[in-house]
């Protein structure tokens, strides 16, 4: 592994970053590094982050082969802002010529001590940090579009306002967003790239999200804006590159891979990046990605192709090289570097952290109840989850008396679930864990439906339905409903209906039901449109208040029980 010794400051940014698409064309200038000679190659730097979902503080870990042993592996403590800025520092050093970067998800899902604040100390950590670009993505759409203005703009929230009586100035570095079109202007939502200077050869990079974001975020969030193609959107932005003389062209896109290797490697790499890279004009050098949270680096249709793990624990050190003549990059190359914390804490970042955490403490620290084991996101094959359990059941119990929903069954999407529930050793959970499975302050809205409808909702859990699932989404269920699918029949004929109960009787296809999901479910997300016909709607409280008051009233009488899997089942 990689280790950091003496710390040396970066010497000078390169040249000029000039902001391009959009309404945004802001220049920002920076002291020029001396232009090597026209004959030597100019060497670049590139450091890049994706998915950091607002993890200021470290916590988690990541694998890595054992240094004694290459059979075996251990685990490294990784991750937290603190480390993060010294290993950035260190890693510029090597090269003054260099830029930092993001592949979206910066924030959105984010911890407490972020959440709480609208993300704002995530905004003030990397523009300390010295980020340069962040390509959105969908989480940066979590609280609609004027809320990711603000990220960038800066003002006051609109309805908490200004914390501590500062008015938040904004990010310093630009949001990119090439794919996402304002119907209303036909301009981009934010600048499509932006160009850097090193050497006096200009290097391009064109930022977007993935194309399928409108499916994943709150359709009223994102109303008005149209999401495009990501490699079509690239490919149409080559012409205009090269009328400008740029040949180096880097892309920052939201959308990513699954591998079977470790964090360097690329072992039966897929996934939807694979396409898209693959679909790219050959102008295209290097591609760095995100949203599923992996580490990888490969080689895909002769570009390289990185993504750094997540919650900033892995950053991917890519290095390009350009020739001065031709001014396009002719060598390219990267190792993705563990955010190890044995180095010492940035102290900048340390006291940012520290502010919002004082503030958030006393509210992170309440203990809610009590549970009898940990309760695990991970889904068996019928894809149903302990915690996906309980906090379905918690929101049916939030929802089932009369003059709150009448409720006889919640459903909860399996995405909105973001980390594990584990007591400490005397079975205590907190309220900053609780916030930390369920981020996003959703509502719970009851409403009635048909059996009919019931039914399409299972079946549109699949893919090749007529809502176009990109993947599986098996919703989590409450206690007293429970059905069977079969995998292998056709799209509308899965679920098998002679299984569909609710409290031992069999679902009508032309009675009614209460149910009750969250609001991101209610107006069509993750491609779950019939829900959109819903009527006799009735907003509810937050989800995580559900799920508060879930886990005390269970605690009353001893705690929360792991419940069995045993509501969902799959045939084949």
């Amino acid at each position: 592994m990689h280790k950091p010794t003496t710390l040396a400051i970066a010497l000078a940014l390169a040249g000029v970053l000039n902001a391009c698409g959009g309404s945004n064309d802001a220049i920002i200038s920076n002291p020029s590094v001396t232009p090597a000679p026209a004959s030597a190659p100019i060497e670049v730097k590139m450091l890049a982050i994706n998915d950091f979902h607002g993890n200021l503080k470290p916590g988690g870990t990541v694998t890595i082969p054992d240094p004694a042993d290459a059979s075996k592996t251990i685990k490294v403590a990784a991750g937290g802002s603190e480390y993060m800025a010294t290993w950035i520092k260190t890693l510029k050093a090597k090269n003054p010529n260099n830029i930092v970067v993001s592949a979206g998800d910066l924030i959105g899902a984010s911890p407490l001590i972020s959440a709480l604040f609208h993300d704002e100390p995530t905004i003030e950590a990397m523009n300390e940090l010295g980020l340069e670009l962040n390509a959105v993505g969908n989480h940066e759409f979590d609280d609609g579009r004027d809320e990711v203005l603000r990220m960038q703009n800066g003002g006051c929230h609109p309805t908490d306002g200004c914390k501590g009586g500062a008015t938040f100035t904004g990010a310093k570095f630009k949001f990119l967003a090439a794919n996402v079109i304002d119907t209303a202007s036909g301009k981009t939502l934010f600048p499509a790239y932006q160009t850097k200077t090193f050497g006096g050869v200009p290097v391009a990079f064109i930022g977007m999200t993935l194309k399928n974001t409108p499916q994943i975020v709150t359709p009223s969030g994102v109303a008005g804006l149209s999401f495009k193609d990501e490699a079509d959107t690239v490919n149409a932005l080559v012409p205009e590159l090269k009328k400008q003389g740029i040949e180096s062209i880097v892309v920052l896109v939201h959308e990513g891979a699954t591998q079977g290797g470790g964090l360097n490697e690329c072992k039966g790499v897929s996934g939807a990046i694979v396409d898209i890279v693959k679909r790219l004009d050959p102008a295209v050098d290097a591609v760095v990605s995100g949203h599923t949270h992996q580490a990888y680096n490969c080689q895909i249709n002769g570009k390289l192709v990185t993504s750094a793990n997540q919650y900033g624990r892995v950053i991917s050190e890519i290095d390009l090289t350009i020739d001065p003549k031709t001014r396009d990059i002719i060598k390219s190359s990267a190792k993705n570097i563990v955010v190890s914390n044995d180095v010492a804490k940035d102290s900048i970042q340390t006291a940012i952290i520290t502010k919002y955490d004082n503030l958030v403490k006393p509210l992170e620290n309440r203990i809610v109840g009590k549970l009898a084991g940990a309760l695990s996101k991970t889904l068996n094959t019928a894809g149903e989850s302990s915690l996906g359990n309980v906090i379905a059941d918690s929101q049916l119990a939030a929802t089932s008396p009369a003059k709150l929903g009448g409720a006889q069954i919640a459903l909860m999407n399996p995405g909105g679930v973001r980390a594990d529930l584990t007591p400490d050793a005397s079975g205590n959970v907190t309220y900053g864990q609780l916030f930390t499975v369920q981020p996003f302050g959703n509502t719970l809205v009851s409403m009635t439906v048909t059996g009919a409808d019931l039914i399409e909702l299972l079946e549109q859990q699949f893919t090749g339905y007529s809502n176009n699932q990109p993947f599986d989404r098996v919703l989590h269920v409450s206690t007293g409903f429970s059905y069977s699918y079969d995998r292998t029949q056709p799209a509308g004929q899965r679920v098998l209906r002679n299984t569909v109960m609710l409290n031992g009787s069999l679902i009508s296809a032309v009675m009614t039901y209460r149910i009750t999901v969250n609001n991101y479910l209610a107006t069509g997300g993750d491609a779950f449109t019939v829900l959109t016909k819903g009527t006799n709607i009735l907003g509810g409280a937050q989800d995580v208040d559900a799920f508060e008051a879930y886990i005390k009233a269970q605690s009353q009488t001893g705690s929360v029980a792991v419940p069995a899997l045993t509501r969902i089942k799959r045939i084949n």
